[in-house]
C-alpha cells in the first residue's frame, strides 16, 4: 500500500473513534504508509481543537500529508467539477489529491467522488 486520502467522512469518523476508519488508518501507518487529506477537507471536519484531540494527532503526524488548495490545485478542481457537471470542489480536490499520490480514497461519499473519477479505488467508511 502506498497510501490512503482520507476525505471529511474518512476524517470525521476517524475523530469520532470510528472502528473501522481507525483500524484502515492504523494498518496504512504500521505499513509506513502516508496519508494525504486536502486542506478544505481540515476545514470542513475541523471544529474545536480542544475536544479534538485525536484529530489534531493525526494532522500533526509526520506520516500526513496535509495537500494545500492553492490557486492551481483550486482550478484544477474547479475545472473536474466543470467537467463533470459536479458542484464539490472540496470533492473534486479529494479526487486530484489522490491521482497525484497515487492513492485510494477512505470515503463516506462513494457516489460523488465515482462520478469525479470512476477508476479511483474508493473505501467506504
Amino acid at each position: 500500500m502506498t497510501g490512503v486520502t482520507l476525505d471529511t467522512g474518512a476524517l470525521i469518523g476517524f475523530d469520532r473513534n470510528k472502528r473501522t476508519v481507525v483500524a484502515i488508518v492504523r494498518r496504512a501507518l504500521d505499513a509506513g504508509a502516508t496519508l494525504a487529506i486536502p486542506a478544505g477537507v481540515v476545514g470542513q471536519a475541523w471544529r474545536d481543537g480542544r475536544r479534538q484531540v485525536r484529530l489534531a494527532r493525526l494532522l500533526g503526524s509526520p506520516a500526513v500529508a496535509i495537500v494545500p488548495l492553492d490557486d492551481l490545485r483550486a482550478r484544477a478542481a474547479g475545472q473536474l467539477c466543470g467537467v463533470t457537471g459536479a458542484a464539490d470542489v472540496i470533492d473534486a480536490s479529494v479526487v486530484l489529491c489522490a491521482r497525484s499520490y497515487g492513492h485510494g480514497v477512505l470515503t463516506s461519499d462513494i457516489e460523488d467522488l465515482r462520478r469525479l473519477d470512476s477508476t479511483l479505488t474508493l473505501t467506504r467508511v
